[in-house]
């Protein structure tokens, strides 16, 4: 849920940056449909809908829609801010690929927000996870909305974000 931080602030810097929102309908986003579908999957992962499936076939699809997440991205590297994308999302893919297809999350992390080790989440508590420093160190505030943990990769894919958003926005929108 970071990467909605990024989308708020990405506005927030757009505006205050003296740009304008229909900025945001010139912007050519190359595999669209690609990514929709990609997340759309993974929103299903860690919903209740997926609970009926065996950890490895979850981890497996989720491995797969990250990566074909990080194709889209790529695809779509011309785009200011897009570079910063590429960076998190290859940091999130490796730190899930090497611990066989789960993010990792620090315990105490999951603590601080009053979540289990287990459950509809993208994060897992994995005892010596490989790549630690790339996996879910952090927490945002409790109190903050849809607060979760997150990863340094988080980070760089929620500036990413902003920077595409606010950038597109200070551009002229396409004549009527």
């Amino acid at each position: 849920m970071f990467i909605l931080y990024g989308l708020v602030a990405g506005v927030l810097a757009g505006l205050i940056l003296g740009g304008r929102i229909d900025g945001l309908a010139a912007v050519r986003f190359r595999l669209a449909p690609i990514a929709v579908i990609a997340l759309a999957v993974q929103i299903g992962l860690f919903s209740p809908l997926a609970d009926p499936l065996p950890d490895d076939v979850t981890r497996a699809i989720y491995l797969a829609s990250t990566s074909a997440v990080a194709i889209v991205v790529l695809a779509n590297l011309r785009l200011t801010g897009v570079p910063l994308i590429v960076l998190g999302s290859g940091l999130n893919l490796a730190a899930i690929a090497a611990n066989g297809g789960a993010m990792p999350a620090s315990p105490s992390a999951l603590a601080s927000l009053g979540m289990g080790v287990g459950g509809n989440t993208n994060s897992v508590v994995v005892e010596h996870p490989a790549l630690e420093p790339l996996t879910d160190l952090f927490a945002l505030p409790a109190w903050l909305p849809l607060a979760n943990v997150f990863s340094v990769g988080d980070v760089l894919i929620g500036i990413g974000v902003a920077v595409v958003i606010a950038a597109a926005m200070r551009r002229s929108p396409a004549p009527a």
